[in-house]
């Protein structure tokens, strides 16, 4: 059975043609035996000014796309990395910020966005072939949890490009904070 997904992604609902970075919660649905998307941020003024077609208690999942999924669509061609992200921040270096903070939350370590710690790259940072190949194998790992969660867990203990370190960086308020 799939556990829940991260908490990083993105949503197709706040402006067309573009994935907002937005994070949702999921709730086991025992009628459905399946996990269920909630958005507690959907409000029936948001519902409105957005247009939100669905019921924010079941989000579609062709609405909201896990950062490991959108990395993996964005690396085959499927989707355009720079409809990624959120203001003037976009672009695949922002998709591979979100898969790391996707892998730390599975591992119950939910941080606040704008963190930045370990593998994720800088703004507009191309990224080496070595690079984009370590984001393939992540985002990979979060996107089958059933068969890939026990090594997932296992490279994040291990690996302190994913791990949350004692302190992350803040870029809102631009400076180190202890976590």
């Amino acid at each position: 059975m799939r556990r829940p997904a991260p908490a990083a992604a993105f949503a197709a609902y706040f402006e067309p043609g573009k994935f907002i970075d937005h994070w949702v919660a999921e709730t086991w649905e025992p009628l459905r035996n399946s996990w269920v998307r909630v958005d507690a941020q959907l409000d029936d003024v948001q519902r409105s000014l957005f247009k939100v077609d669905f019921d924010p208690l079941d989000v579609p999942g062709e609405r909201f796309l896990d950062a490991g999924d959108a990395w993996a669509r964005c690396r085959c061609g499927a989707l355009d990395p720079d409809a990624f992200g959120i203001l003037d921040m976009h672009g695949l270096w922002f998709v591979a910020g979100n898969v790391v903070r996707d892998a730390a939350a599975l591992n119950n370590m939910e941080m606040l966005p704008w963190d930045c710690w370990g593998a994720m790259p800088r703004p507009g940072e191309a990224m080496a072939e070595g690079q984009l190949a370590f984001f393939d194998r992540l985002a990979g790992l979060t996107r089958d949890l059933d068969t890939s969660f026990d090594e997932l867990r296992a490279r994040y203990d291990t690996g302190e490009d994913i791990r949350v370190p004692a302190a992350v960086f803040n870029a809102v308020l631009n400076r180190p904070d202890v976590v």
